[in-house]
Order: C-alpha cells, then sequence, then structure tokens
C-alpha cells in the first residue's frame, strides 16, 4: 500500500514537472515586455535561437548578435526623439559603444519574463493534479476506459490542441524584417572601412536598405571605435591613479553631477571611485538634457556602473518631470525629498531635487515654491534636524546657502556650474563652520548633453572623504579633452558644531 502511494504520488510530481516545464516554455516564447532601449521605446521578445536581434526601422538594416547562450531576444525599436538620421545614428553608435547598461536591462528583463511564464506554468501544472484527486479512483478508471477508445482518443488530441492555442495563440504570420538572410558587419561595409574588433560578432541583414545606410553604418562605427578606444583607454588608467587614502574608518564618496547622458564616463567614474577607496556614490543631478523617458539609457548605465554600492540622488533642472527620479528610485537609489536620511558612514544626508525643474521643486504637498523658498524650507529642515545634518545634496549649491548661513550643515555639494567652486568656507550666525563646494560637469558637458566620442569640455568626478559621520576632505579628479587625468590635491575640511570653537578656516582653492 505505501509502495503504491509513493509511485502514484512520483508520477504526480512528474506529471506536474512536465506540464510546468512545456506550459512555461509556451508562456515564455509567447510573452512580449516594451521597454525603454537604446533611447527607443521597444517590444522585447525572448526567442531560443541564440541571438539578441535589433529591428531598426525602415531607414537602417537590421542588426544580430549572439547572445551566449541558446535564449536569444527579438527587439523591435518603436518611437523616439531625434532631430535627424545622422544624430539618430552617432546615439545609437554611442551607446554601443558603452552597452553595459542596455545589456543588463535586456538581461534582467528576459529573466523576469522566465520566471513569470514558469510562475504561470507551475499553477497551470497543478490543474491535472487537482482533478485527479477530485474525480476519485471510479470516476478515473471509467475515463481511462474512454480515453482508449476512439473517440476518446480523438477528444483528448483536440483538447490538448485547444489548450496550446489558448495559452500560445502564435505570431500574426507576417514576415519579421531581416528574415532574407545576415551578413557580417565587415563584408556589409566592404574592404575598404575596417571593422571594430569589439563589434566582429554583429551582423547585418542582408535586406534592401535605402541609398546612403553604407555612409550612415560606415559613420557609426567610427564614432563606436573611437568612443570605446577613448573611455576604456581613461578607465584603464584612472584605476592606476594615485588619489589621497582613506585612513581606517574612513568612508569615501563619489560624487558625480551633470553627466547629460556622457555614458562614456560612468565607467571612468568607477574606476576613478575605486582608486580613492570609494564605498558609496551622490548623484547632483542632470543625469539626462530634457528628462525624457528616451533618456533611460543614461539612467541604466550609471546605475549599471554602481550597482553593488549605496546610492544616493537629486533631480538637476533638466531632469524635467518626474521621470528621471522615478526611474532611478526604482533601480535602487535613495532619491532625497527634504527629509534628512542615514547615508553612508553615518552621515546624515538632506536634499532636494532642484524648483527649477518641471513638476518638481515641491515641498512635500506643497507646489508652485521659488528656488529661494525652496533654500529656505531647506535650512528649516537642517536646523531642526535633531541631528547636525552632515552634508546637504543639491544639483546648485546656492540652494543650500541659507543652510550655511545659519550653521545648520557642514558641507553643501552641488553641480549645475558645469565648474567647479571650493571648496569654501562658511562660518554660520551660530558660530559653527560649515562648506559649500560645486564639482565639474562628470559628463564633460559643455550645454545640455554631452553625447559623443569624447567630453565636449573637461570633466570632473570628486571624492568626498568622511570620518566619524563628518567630512574631512575632498578631491576633485579632472578629465581632460584629450584624456589626459589630473587628479587635484587633497582639500581638508574641519566643519565644526556651534557649541565649538571656530578654528581658522582652510585657504580656500582659487577659482578656475
Amino acid at each position: 500500500m505505501a509502495r503504491g502511494r509513493l509511485i502514484r504520488g512520483t508520477l504526480l510530481v512528474l506529471v506536474w514537472l512536465v506540464v510546468t516545464v512545456a506550459t512555461g516554455l509556451l508562456f515564455f516564447l509567447g510573452s512580449s515586455r516594451t521597454v525603454v532601449l537604446a533611447s527607443h521605446e521597444a517590444e522585447l521578445r525572448p526567442t531560443l535561437d541564440g541571438y539578441v536581434v535589433l529591428h531598426t526601422g525602415p531607414v537602417l538594416p537590421d542588426f544580430r548578435l549572439s547572445s551566449g547562450s541558446e535564449v536569444g531576444a527579438d527587439v523591435t525599436l518603436g518611437k523616439t526623439e531625434v532631430s535627424s538620421v545622422d544624430e539618430l545614428v552617432e546615439r545609437y553608435a554611442f551607446i554601443a559603444s558603452q552597452p553595459e547598461g542596455q545589456v543588463v536591462k535586456i538581461r534582467d528583463s528576459i529573466r523576469s519574463m522566465a520566471l513569470a511564464a514558469f510562475v504561470k506554468g507551475a499553477l497551470v501544472g497543478l490543474a491535472p493534479i487537482a482533478l485527479w484527486w477530485l474525480l476519485g479512483p471510479t470516476r478515473r478508471r471509467e475515463l481511462g476506459h474512454l480515453a482508449v477508445s476512439r473517440r476518446g482518443f480523438v477528444a483528448v488530441v483536440a483538447g490538448s490542441v485547444l489548450l496550446i492555442l489558448v495559452i500560445n495563440p502564435g505570431e500574426s504570420g507576417e514576415p519579421t524584417p531581416g528574415d532574407e538572410g545576415w551578413q557580417s558587419l565587415a563584408d556589409f561595409l566592404g574592404p575598404g572601412v575596417p571593422t571594430p574588433d569589439a563589434a566582429a560578432g554583429i551582423e547585418v541583414s542582408t535586406g534592401a536598405t535605402v541609398s546612403g545606410t553604407h555612409r550612415l553604418i560606415e559613420s557609426a562605427v567610427d564614432t563606436f571605435e573611437k568612443s570605446k578606444v577613448f573611455y576604456a583607454d581613461v578607465a584603464e588608467r584612472a584605476a592606476d591613479l594615485e588619489l589621497h587614502q582613506p585612513e581606517p574608518g574612513d568612508t569615501v564618496v563619489t560624487l558625480v553631477s551633470d553627466r547629460h547622458d556622457n555614458i562614456g564616463m560612468d565607467a571612468v567614474a568607477r574606476a576613478i571611485g575605486d582608486a580613492g577607496g570609494a564605498t558609496a556614490v551622490f548623484d547632483a543631478g542632470d543625469d539626462t538634457s530634457v528628462g525624457e523617458s528616451w533618456e533611460a539609457f543614461s539612467l541604466d548605465s550609471v546605475n549599471a556602473a554602481f550597482s553593488d554600492l549605496p546610492r544616493w540622488g537629486v533631480a538637476g533642472n533638466h531632469d524635467q518631470g518626474d521621470f528621471v527620479a522615478d526611474y532611478l528610485a526604482g533601480e535602487g537609489w535613495t532619491m532625497l525629498d527634504g527629509q534628512v536620511v542615514w547615508g553612508p558612514g553615518d552621515v546624515t544626508l538632506l536634499g532636494v531635487a532642484d524648483p527649477r525643474s518641471s513638476g518638481l521643486g515641491s515641498w512635500k504637498d506643497e507646489e508652485g515654491l521659488s528656488f529661494e523658498e525652496v533654500g529656505s524650507r531647506l535650512a528649516d529642515a537642517a536646523c531642526d534636524s535633531p541631528r547636525r545634518v552632515t552634508t546637504l545634496l543639491v544639483h546648485d549649491a546656492n540652494l543650500g546657502a541659507e543652510t550655511l548661513a545659519r550653521g545648520c550643515a557642514d558641507l553643501v555639494v552641488g553641480g549645475h556650474l558645469h565648474l567647479r567652486l571650493g571648496p569654501t568656507p562658511v562660518e554660520g550666525a551660530n558660530g559653527a563652520l560649515g562648506y559649500s563646494y560645486t564639482t565639474g560637469t562628470t559628463g564633460g558637458a559643455a550645454y545640455a548633453i554631452a553625447v559623443g566620442s569624447k567630453p565636449r569640455r573637461d570633466a570632473m568626478v570628486t571624492l568626498l572623504t568622511y570620518r566619524d559621520g563628518r567630512p574631512v576632505g575632498v578631491q576633485p579628479v579632472v578629465v581632460k579633452t584629450n584624456g589626459d587625468l589630473d587628479p587635484l590635491r587633497y582639500e581638508p575640511l574641519a566643519p565644526t558644531d556651534p557649541a565649538l570653537p571656530t578654528p581658522l578656516p582652510a585657504t580656500p582653492t582659487p577659482t578656475p
């Protein structure tokens, strides 16, 4: 009797596994998801052909690259914002030269779709087991006799087909662009155009394309090669920089600001942070140019570069609307909203999005506040905090001017100006000494966008050092437009509490 139960139980588990795998696979291959990819709204579908296929639209050919496994992806690009085809192609090349953020997004999306599909499959797999118990032994014997008859066999086959159609209705049958065949990128461009080693595995569809496609692709290949070589070289040399090293118990934070879509600098910023012993990240905003969803590639990149570290940030004036802040918050960033929170190394943090951002700058539920009013509210929050605020993280350091004037924070850090100011000591009305510091543009942005094969102006990453929860030093690192690295001298800080005597202020660094 016990042996019979064991056999039946084993058979039921096997049935569950078979049904789960079969239906889960059908659910998986029939699923799709809309994501923001390579600056487009894109439809992502999993495949089992081992390739990631990119359908770009009617102007450019389709591309594919081996995924390195049996699972692949079919990506159809949708709408985006761009002023010309040339600009779009250059953007593609720049994103492709720093693909980490997009690769992570595709991989995570496929894994999420697979998990959801097989959870559904597991639930479907329980159906025959539940039916088995509900029918009982007598009814099961009757149905068994019926199943071996001709009529029963036809019914089982028809029911199985109907179930498959319900679970996976299939595609429309329309041909997919690029089905005509594939050729290597080198063959597509011809012998006169060198193909970068990193692009050797890319294949191009042999379908018809409009006149001028070769010129566009050649331009993209040139941008791809220059971007990848430039930033990879800078990141490699940044890893060997001789920077100020933290003492035992110190905490170092990488400060970035005004990236403006320059994803090439993310690996460089990470390398600089690692060289200086950084274990956390502050982002002072303006990660995008206009704050639109097509710029998610920039957010994916900075997130991928620092995904293993604790991260805090605020939105800048160009991160318009709530997309940027919500997106980063969804990726694990702590986006400051006017509340004092704990930061790395017992640091207390306060910050808020720039009031000049469209849709941002409200204080709690109150909207329409001016820059000065938000600065005053920040000062109130800092001065009312039961624990002294270590760092005020804002996009524009001027937003923290009143907080420093009242003596309610040790350090105010921001960006916005695309150049370095400070650290400048400020003695508050209560006798406490604090500092204001503005870091340069991490993206090397001259204006509101920094996409290109190299920075458009000198870029900057700053390292902040904390000891016992208080700021004790600042060290900027400059990345010049020719790729040279210039670590500036470490500036010690000595903030004081209101109850302590104020020491002589440190000599501020001359403004460049």
